[in-house]
């Protein structure tokens, strides 16, 4: 993440990965402040045992373009509410030249970065896709027992 403020944001990211045990580091790298620091990590995160990344930043989202320029592995880009409702991190990192893509979930949706990158990390891991299921079938139940308290809920003109 860019800064340590981008912390909350990133915490149900980091609450999901654990979740699934899926080994991960959290890093503060500014593309500003620290390049020489995103450089040494975008460069080194493959031999380094790293397999996805996923990029917060705010304002001037430039960490997940930059991380992306540098390694070959996939980059999601997690753009950050910090100013402007979030949209100039969303334009910023979706925006990528061709050639240096990052995949791109919506402002302050680390908890879809995470589930993307259970889902890259999946593809050759059949443990892991059946873990996923299950996950996303709990998404499901958890959404037929709220219609269900739905159903008890009275109003005078309400007909379901």
């Amino acid at each position: 993440m860019g800064s340590t403020s981008d912390l909350p944001v990133m915490e149900k990211a980091a609450a999901l990965l654990n979740e699934f045990k899926i080994p991960f580091e959290i890093n503060a790298l500014s593309a500003h402040r620290t390049p020489r620091e995103v450089e040494q990590f975008a460069s080194n995160a493959q031999k380094n045992g790293i397999e996805v990344i996923i990029a917060a930043a705010g304002m001037a989202a430039h960490l997940p373009g930059v991380i992306a320029s540098m390694t070959s592995l996939p980059v999601i880009g997690v753009p950050v509410n910090a100013s402007l409702d979030g949209m100039d991190a969303l334009l910023a990192i979706v925006q990528m030249p061709p050639g240096i893509p990052v995949a791109t979930v919506g402002i302050n949706a680390s908890l879809n970065a995470a589930i993307l990158a259970v889902q890259i990390l999946a593809v050759g891991n059949p443990g892991l896709q059946e873990e996923l299921a299950g996950y996303k079938e709990n998404l499901k139940k958890k959404i037929v027992e709220a219609n269900e308290q739905l159903a008890k809920v009275k109003y005078e003109y309400k007909t379901n």
